[in-house]
């Protein structure tokens, strides 16, 4: 019997942060409110069936605007699982959370934000990432 594979070519139009963070995901959102001038609210845990290996569950905090949208997921997964790498992008596991940006301007433009997550104590680490190099750039799509 033949297989036949579907190849999808995905752009991600978002800006991509990893946040290396010991903080609970409920302290980093009211944090980042706080500094950003922001209003992040929890949204339904994002949840990645696997066929062979269960579920993976992921944290999710939005902020949308007609002109921003902001997405704070957590990169590990919260339920147990069978996986070796259980993350949200398995490309970077050494990030605790991802902060995908659409539309920032402004005061919130890619610089801006790099610079203020850096500054806050929360906030061991951040790097800005480009997700249309990253291998499981399809996990990061909403």
């Amino acid at each position: 019997m033949k297989t036949f594979t579907l190849d999808v070519e995905y752009e991600c139009d978002f800006a991509l942060f990893g946040l290396v963070s010991s903080t609970r995901d409920y302290t980093l959102a009211w944090t980042l409110n706080r500094a950003l001038r922001l209003r992040f609210v929890k949204q339904p845990e994002l949840l990645l069936n696997l066929l062979s290996h269960g579920r993976l569950v992921f944290t999710h905090y939005l902020h949308a605007t007609e002109s921003l949208t902001l997405r704070l997921l957590r990169n590990r997964s919260i339920a147990p699982s069978s996986l070796k790498k259980p993350y949200l992008a398995p490309d970077i596991k050494e990030y605790d959370y991802l902060l995908a940006v659409s539309n920032g301007s402004g005061h919130l433009a890619d610089d801006e934000i790099l610079q203020c997550l850096t500054a806050l104590d929360a906030v061991q680490y951040a790097c800005q990432f480009d997700p249309n190099s990253l291998k499981y750039k399809e996990n990061l799509i909403m």
